[in-house]
């Protein structure tokens, strides 16, 4: 898979961090969805406003958040390699893992790893799809040492 990394905010994590996250959700499920070495990911770092905006024009929601994901929608009878787009705010990020008291890269991680699962399909709008989303979060962190983002 093809990961390209977009930094616009201060205090990102190395890009090279964030695509072995990326890495950790997208080699790890086994949901039909087959992924090869041409399929494209694009992961954007960016601070409130930008993150603000996308979040008030595509969610209809005026505030910050943590990530967004735009999965890609191919037109009929056009297929490309494309995963999709990840949004990821720095500042909300790092805030998050302060008032949780988690550490900063283990935080990074789960955020990556969420947004990867959008993009994958997976959502939290229903109980029972939370529950899977939450358990397959959990299952692809711990295996990278990063504890339980829910506790």
């Amino acid at each position: 898979m093809q990961i390209d990394i977009q930094i616009d905010a201060a205090e990102a994590p190395e890009p090279d961090s964030i695509i072995a996250w990326a890495e950790w959700a997208s080699g790890e499920l086994n949901d039909g969805l087959a992924l090869t070495q041409d399929t494209e990911l694009s992961i954007q770092v960016v601070d409130e406003p930008a993150i603000q905006q996308l979040n008030r024009d595509y969610r209809h929601q005026d505030k910050p958040t943590n990530v967004l994901s735009f999965p890609y929608e191919a037109m009929p009878g056009i297929e490309l390699p494309l995963l999709g787009d990840i949004v990821l705010c720095a500042p909300v990020i790092a805030r998050e893992a302060r008032e949780q008291g988690k550490a900063l890269a283990d935080h990074w991680a789960h955020m990556t790893v969420h947004g990867v699962l959008h993009l994958r399909g997976y959502d939290h709008i229903e109980e029972a799809q939370a529950e899977e989303m939450e358990a397959l979060e959990r299952g692809i962190l711990a295996k990278h040492g990063v504890g339980n983002p829910y506790e």
